[in-house]
């Protein structure tokens, strides 16, 4: 019997064993090295294309890149709005054209210091001011009042009407008269004063050339009286020779000098 009848098929020496053995395991070692050179190229092949986007990328946005400009520029951080203290009256940032706002004196504290021209001051400053009239009638220099105490209605009327027939803007006006509700007139303190022997300086800028101008620089203080608005004052009011406010007691000196930061004048010694 021929061997190769027995198994059906023909044997080849060759072959044997040689479907046996799996196609994986059969493959392995031709396959390795091809597998192991594709990985390679692919790898290096990514690394590349990444840095090729990556210079890509980088030159893209340095060209369209918004230059800093300017306007571009984040605006700064600005701090909160500071309170004014509203416990300090006259306070500067209430000033009006120059001028400090002043209460109106009470009816019950006005008194007549001229009885037949019905000027009032209040009480300690009429008291002083009678004291003072008496003292320059005595050296032979006649303090005439013209003007004491004004309420805030008879202001505006002397603020807007003059103003409005002197064709006066409201700034012009306020180097002359203070706005209503800002004139130390207001305050019951404040006068105005002529020569009696020279009327035609009343209210004059030459009332500095009078006796009586020379009498009250000399002796004003004294009393308890100064000139409010000398030549170049700070509050840029025009010069006024005429008018003198009363700052002799407490009430009146805090009225003028309150919140204005004003340090001690400098005196001879």
């Amino acid at each position: 019997m021929n061997k190769a009848g027995f198994s059906g098929k023909p044997q080849n020496s060759s072959n044997d064993f040689g479907d046996d053995i799996p196609v994986a395991v059969r493959d392995t070692p031709d396959a390795t090295p091809k597998i192991w050179l594709q990985t390679r190229i692919l790898l290096i092949g990514g690394v590349m294309a990444f840095v090729l986007l990556a210079l890509i990328s980088g030159f893209l946005f340095f060209v369209t890149a918004p230059k800093k400009t300017v306007d571009s520029q984040p605006l700064p951080a600005t701090s909160a709005p500071t309170t004014p203290n509203p416990t300090a009256s006259n306070n500067s940032t209430d000033t009006v054209l120059g001028h400090f706002p002043y209460p109106e004196a009470p009816e019950s504290e006005l008194v007549t210091i001229s009885a037949n021209r019905g000027i009032r001051m209040r009480k300690a400053a009429a008291q002083k001011f009678e004291e003072m009239v008496a003292a320059a009638r005595s050296s032979g220099v006649i303090l005439l009042p013209i003007s004491a105490f004004r309420s805030v209605k008879d202001q505006e009327q002397l603020f807007f009407a003059v103003g409005a027939q002197r064709n006066q803007t409201p700034a012009e006006r306020a180097a002359l008269s203070a706005p209503p509700g800002h004139s130390e007139h207001h305050t019951g303190y404040a006068v105005d004063v002529g020569d009696g022997a020279v009327p035609a300086t009343n209210l004059q800028t030459n009332f500095d050339n009078t006796k009586a101008y020379r009498w009250l620089q000399a002796n004003a203080a004294r009393f308890g009286f100064e000139m409010s608005f000398p030549k170049d004052n700070a509050q840029g009011v025009s010069y006024e020779p005429w008018h003198w406010r009363f700052v002799g007691d407490r009430n009146s000196l805090e009225m003028f000098y309150k919140a204005r930061n004003l340090k001690p004048a400098k005196i001879s010694p």
